[in-house]
């Protein structure tokens, strides 16, 4: 399996090389773009970027297993963290995680069989006055509770 980015990303990544200080600074754009493409950063994206920018896949790699936003496996269309830390622990997180677990069939680290899904557990999401909270792709979901999740996985899948 190869990767290649798309035109308008190699354009971008073109733009942005004289915007970074060095390389490994332009690394963590190319490692997003390269998410946002295929929904995870794979080997052969790692690679590719590393040629792209002139440094060492190994730098690359580095970068995207330091950053826990990246992910290095494949995830479902719509990727469902929940945070875990303090403030969504103390509100509710337990009972949020139970709802996902038995509303989905899976565990936090697994994938739905069709692809939907992919449900983890996160460190803080940054919206600690809001909690309990989770992050679907890039959109928040706040002040949650079993009956907002349901609203929000019917939506989802009347979506699909």
């Amino acid at each position: 399996m190869s990767f290649e980015f798309t035109k308008e990303n190699l354009e971008k990544i073109e733009a942005l090389k004289s915007r970074y200080p060095s390389p490994k600074a332009l690394s963590l754009p190319c490692l997003w773009m390269a998410q946002y493409q295929e929904r995870y950063i794979s080997l052969e994206a790692i690679e590719t970027i590393g040629d792209l920018i002139d440094l060492p896949p190994m730098e690359i790699y580095r970068v995207a297993t330091f950053y826990t936003m990246f992910n290095l496996e494949p995830v479902g269309k719509y990727h469902i963290q929940l945070c875990k830390t303090l403030s969504c622990a103390l509100c509710g997180k337990a009972e949020m995680l139970n709802h996902l677990k038995n509303r989905l069939g899976l565990s936090p680290g697994e994938s739905s069989s069709d692809g939907a899904f992919t449900l983890t557990q996160v460190e803080c999401l940054g919206s600690c006055g809001t909690a309990p909270v989770m992050q679907i792709n890039d959109q928040y979901y706040e002040n949650l509770t079993p009956e907002k999740i349901d609203i929000i996985l019917d939506s989802l899948e009347e979506g699909s």
